[in-house]
């Protein structure tokens, strides 16, 4: 392990001795209370009876996550937390090293710099802050996508859409660059998840899939500043819940405009193709979603370092752009909680729905500017072929 590597590992056991010491005075951790509670109850059929005391917050996620959660039963809570935010930190350092390994060559020191001004981006230390798993679950996309060309790529996928049902949107995304064999390998895993938990805990397998999954009351307010989602933004602006039908219209629109433009990129000539691609995936998948909380828009920080790498003449100053929103918290800026965000006026929406905004923004921008490379190269290719034929008249 060279210097910089050293530097993350110090990074992360730095994260890991102050999380354990807020767990150990304070706990709090509020998120990972709730799969610790969940692991608890997911064998003598309680799981989705259970709520946790401080917030009322019951277990949200598919049955196989409450099997994986397991082992943080084991542990005192403090030191489950300092553990969880040790790999927490280790996970956002393989995501940056991925995407840096996909692009055009950098100072090795760019990954533990990365890595330690990640963590006053907003998303992750929310993510942090409530002990989320979102991290190592983007580690595990991230690794899966852009290391495909191995063998059994997909399981990787498959198992995050086990614990959060939202990465299967990169099941549709492996298919749309031609990696239907990765795609098939991930639907697979995720029905082996489906499987296992049904073989382990029957009961709750089967009133999350018929019940649980449907109730969007027990994930919390959509109108919530905290869902950076097209939902959530659209909630906002009608001044109450959007409803299944507009959410699924203005959703399905932007987030597979989104997913095209990510398929387009990947395809693409582009040093940064992989991984521009890819975050533009997550992109999709983020927007997608009915709730995406704050925490979850995780994958701001490879988008930044994907899109501060490729060669377009407007994609650096995007990128600090980018940064400056995920870190400024701008999201917070207006009132929230208690459906104060039902009453929004336009300036608050620019600053409350400003990950949805920026994200629409930037796929528009990359489309456009692939539809301008296109152009560029078929004007190219015409003037060469003009070229060779008034050589072969002379």
């Amino acid at each position: 392990m060279g210097r910089p590597g050293q530097a993350v590992v110090g990074i992360a056991l730095l994260v890991a001795g102050w999380c354990g010491f807020v767990a150990w005075r304070w706990e709090r951790f509020i998120d990972l209370q709730v799969y610790r509670l969940g692991a608890s109850a997911v064998l003598d059929g309680r799981l989705y009876d259970v709520h946790l005391d401080i917030a009322d917050l019951p277990f949200t996620y598919p049955p196989f996550a409450a099997l994986v959660m397991l082992p943080l039963t084991v542990l005192p809570f403090w030191a489950t937390v300092a553990l969880a935010s040790f790999a927490s930190v280790l996970a956002l350092a393989v995501t940056v090293d991925l995407v840096l390994r996909g692009s055009p060559p950098v100072s090795r020191w760019a990954l533990p710099v990365v890595t330690g001004a990640a963590l006053l981006c907003e998303p992750v230390w929310a993510t942090f802050s409530f002990g989320q798993v979102n991290l190592l679950l983007m580690a595990a996309v991230t690794y899966d996508v852009l290391r495909g060309e191995r063998r059994g790529a997909g399981w990787l996928v498959g198992l995050a859409a086990g614990v959060k049902l939202v990465p299967l949107v990169f099941v549709v995304f492996l298919v749309l660059v031609g990696r239907r064999r990765a795609a098939g390998t991930a639907a697979l895993a995720f029905a082996g998840t489906v499987a296992l938990a049904g073989l382990a805990a029957p009961r709750q397998s089967w009133s999350y899939w018929t019940s649980v999954l449907w109730d969007p009351g027990r994930i919390g307010g959509v109108g919530f500043a905290g869902n950076q989602s097209v939902n959530g933004a659209l909630s906002r602006w009608l001044g109450h819940e959007a409803g299944t039908l507009p959410w699924l219209l203005v959703a399905g629109v932007l987030a597979g405009g989104s997913l095209l433009v990510a398929a387009a990129v990947w395809r693409s000539p582009l040093p940064t193709a992989r991984p521009l691609g890819l975050c533009l995936a997550a992109v999709a998948m983020l927007l997608a979603s009915p709730i995406s909380w704050n925490h979850h828009w995780t994958w701001a920080v490879p988008t930044a370092v994907a899109l501060w790498l490729t060669p377009w003449r407007w994609a650096r100053p995007a990128a600090a752009a980018w940064a400056l929103l995920f870190f400024s918290h701008a999201i917070w800026w207006a009132p929230f909680r208690y459906d104060k965000e039902y009453a929004w006026g336009p300036l608050a929406h620019v600053s409350g729905d400003s990950y949805v905004w920026v994200s629409v923004v930037l796929v528009a921008a990359v489309a456009l500017q692939l539809r301008s490379d296109l152009r560029r190269d078929v004007h190219d290719r015409a003037a060469v072929d003009d070229e060779l034929r008034a050589g072969r008249e002379r």
